[in-house]
């Protein structure tokens, strides 16, 4: 097998001898492992955990009160809320327990409730993401918005457009702080559309608006309310883009003529991001990308102890595995960035 990895969009070099069945020796040794085995417990207790720095952090706004240094904990608040997207995330790939209410329910409750961000919604959207990662027509996280990933994608923007795809890989991490914005008004979109099946999840947001901005207001001043929930979003979209932005930008981009099998379909797409229990941490072990990938039902704290046992496999079938330390990984993601705009800075 050879292959290519390339930063235009597609992929070059030709691919044998990986279809689905390649994937099924892997799959019965990480069973035998036991790796694909609920961990509910240790989930309880995780989130346990965050909610209970949540409450903590918010004892600490309460306390200090109407004083600008309670921006200040903005900061801790933005990392939780993370902590509880990745708890909402795994509910949605069924990781947590063995029943898919109540999977829904702690997806609703992080999402909805604590987010303010529509658990369908996500769903959705990171579903159609695992089925075809990097699938220009059917990943909806490399469609053409704000940002293109493709010189396809890139052809003839003018305006607003063609400046933000010139400048898009300078761009890309300050228009991160917006993304906790975008993620609420995309689930209130997409809920609004099926507001008669989704009632639920648009009664947990709105109970999220309101005693999100009733607890601002009657602790701090008002425009120290907002300047704290500005700070507190600009964190959260930062730090969950910046977990999700070094995973698959810059790796292979298969097309309509691509016949790929599960194996080559998410690890050729997915890269890993080395580091130890720090880094595992703050990227909610997210960073063992090509892992989660293979087996989105394992729950993350499995993962860095299936990544020897993945990569070994690729090793052995001449499979790429590509795994990378933070700044190379996002340097690989940013100058992918910076390609896919080079014809129209030329012709600017």
């Amino acid at each position: 097998m050879t292959a290519t990895v390339t930063t235009t969009g597609t992929t070059t070099g030709t691919t044998t001898g990986t279809k689905g069945s390649d994937f099924s020796p892997l799959l019965r040794e990480i069973k035998a492992a036991g790796l694909l085995e609920r961990r509910t417990a240790a989930y309880a207790m995780a989130i346990g955990i965050n909610v209970a720095l949540m409450a903590v952090t918010w004892a600490a706004i309460a306390a200090i009160g109407a004083s600008w240094w309670v921006v200040l904990l903005a900061l801790p608040l933005g990392i939780l809320t993370t902590r509880a997207a990745f708890f909402g995330h795994d509910a949605g790939h069924q990781q947590i327990a063995s029943s898919r209410r109540l999977h829904d329910w702690i997806g609703m409750l992080h999402g909805n409730l604590v987010l303010g961000m529509s658990y369908a919604w996500w769903n959705d959207k990171h579903n159609r993401h695992h089925a075809n990662p990097n699938h220009t027509d059917k990943d909806p996280d490399v469609g053409e918005g704000v940002f293109v990933w493709t010189l396809q994608q890139a052809e003839g923007r003018k305006g607003l457009e063609g400046w933000l795809t010139r400048n898009q890989a300078r761009v890309f991490f300050p228009l991160l702080t917006l993304e906790g914005f975008n993620l609420k008004v995309s689930s209130i979109r997409f809920l609004l559309a099926r507001r008669r099946t989704e009632r639920v999840e648009l009664g947990l947001m709105a109970a999220h608006v309101v005693l999100y901005l009733t607890a601002l207001f009657l602790i701090m001043s008002p425009a120290q309310a907002l300047v704290f929930a500005l700070v507190h979003h600009m964190i959260f979209g930062l730090h969950l883009g910046s977990v999700f932005a070094p995973n698959h930008k810059g790796m292979e981009m298969p097309d309509a003529d691509s016949n790929w099998g599960h194996l080559e379909k998410q690890v050729l797409t997915s890269r890993n991001v080395n580091g130890g229990l720090v880094t595992d941490w703050m990227m909610g072990g997210l960073n063992y990308q090509i892992e989660h990938h293979l087996f989105p039902s394992m729950p993350r704290a499995n993962l860095r102890f299936a990544q020897p046992i993945v990569r070994k496999y690729c090793e052995s079938i001449g499979m790429p595995y590509i795994s990378t330390g933070l700044i190379e990984s996002y340097r690989m993601g940013l100058r992918h960035m910076h390609e896919v705009g080079a014809e129209l800075r030329e012709v600017s």
